[in-house]
């Protein structure tokens, strides 16, 4: 299935049905009068979110959105039926905003959570509703109300408890594919992640969701890359994952530059907590680990497991770890 995590749609709630101007006209009722029925009310237009869906791609091609209208009120005092309420099924993460795409409308965090971002118009009222003691046949009716209509765009923030970043062929979709039954794509070439993938981890009866976002790169938050675009899908995670190959030149100015791509998109990137894993230690001889993670932890004072996605044992053992951390 193709990602898509923004798009812009147009809605229009139904009108309410117009009110009914008529009078009682059997042969054998004495006397008669108003009957006309109220208009019924235009359907609404309902956001909800499910847990199934991970992206927005039913609505790159159908932009337009209508719920039905109200019908009518006729004779005899029958009121017109409600138009049919139309409800979109978006995933969990969506945020909705006004067509300026800056003025946040809702955000939905929860499964089968309701928004009803557009109502439809009341119906109109009848000439029955104006008969009086002074007016005895009124022929007064009114119009059903319009329904509300406009552009909103809906945006996507993955929601997962450790959100995998580094640079492109760093082995993040190799770790999230080792850890859980998701299948992203891989290969030996840069950007072979072009989506975001989740994926979840169980162990011991417990269980952590996992995002690997692309792999970013110097310049990252300016469009650079694959640019900013994944960017926002970090801001939902609880922890994130710094996954580096052993194998690049210089671990610290990988690190530090992952950090300050991360810090030039948003401040609060930085309080949240973090894990340091080195991949691909298979690679490499136990001294040269060694000298490089001491040379590492004296630059950065940071925290750090080192971790070989090759290895049953280590898989159990991170499993295990990104779970204590997530529930933290």
């Amino acid at each position: 299935m193709k990602f898509l995590d923004q798009a812009k749609i147009y809605i229009k709630a139904g009108n309410g049905g117009s009110g009914s101007a008529s009078f009682r006209r059997e042969k054998f009722v004495e006397f008669g009068g108003p009957d006309g029925g109220d208009g019924g009310n235009g359907g609404s237009i309902i956001i909800e979110s499910d847990r199934n869906l991970n992206t927005l791609i039913d609505f790159r091609f159908a932009q337009h959105f209508k719920a039905e209208h109200g019908i009518n009120g006729a004779k005899r005092n029958r009121t017109g039926a409600n138009g049919k309420d139309l409800v979109l099924k978006v995933p969990i993460g969506t945020q909705v905003y006004e067509e300026d795409n800056n003025t946040l409308v809702y955000d939905f965090t929860k499964n089968k959570e309701r928004y009803l971002v557009a109502s439809g118009g009341k119906g109109g009222l009848g000439n029955l509703r104006f008969k009086s003691s002074t007016n005895r046949a009124p022929r007064k009716k009114t119009s059903g109300k319009l329904g509300e209509e406009f552009w909103i765009w809906l945006q996507l923030k993955i929601i997962a408890d450790i959100g995998i970043i580094g640079k492109p062929n760093a082995g993040k979709s190799s770790l999230l594919a080792a850890l859980t039954r998701a299948k992203p794509k891989i290969a030996n070439y840069p950007f072979t992640t072009i989506n975001p993938n989740l994926g979840v981890a169980y162990y011991d009866g417990s269980e952590v969701t996992l995002a690997d976002i692309p792999g970013l790169v110097e310049g990252a938050h300016k469009g650079i890359g694959l640019g900013d675009k994944f960017l926002r899908h970090i801001e939902r995670c609880k922890v994130l994952l710094h996954l580096i190959d052993l194998g690049e030149e210089n671990l610290v100015n990988t690190y530090k530059q992952i950090s300050r791509e991360l810090s030039s998109y948003s401040k609060k990137l930085n309080s949240k907590k973090e894990l340091i894993f080195f991949n691909k230690s298979d690679l490499f001889e136990k001294n040269d680990i060694k000298k490089k993670l001491c040379e590492f932890k004296k630059k950065t004072k940071k925290k750090y497991e080192v971790i070989s996605v090759f290895s049953k044992k280590d898989i159990t053992k991170i499993k295990k770890l990104l779970i204590k951390h997530a529930s933290q």
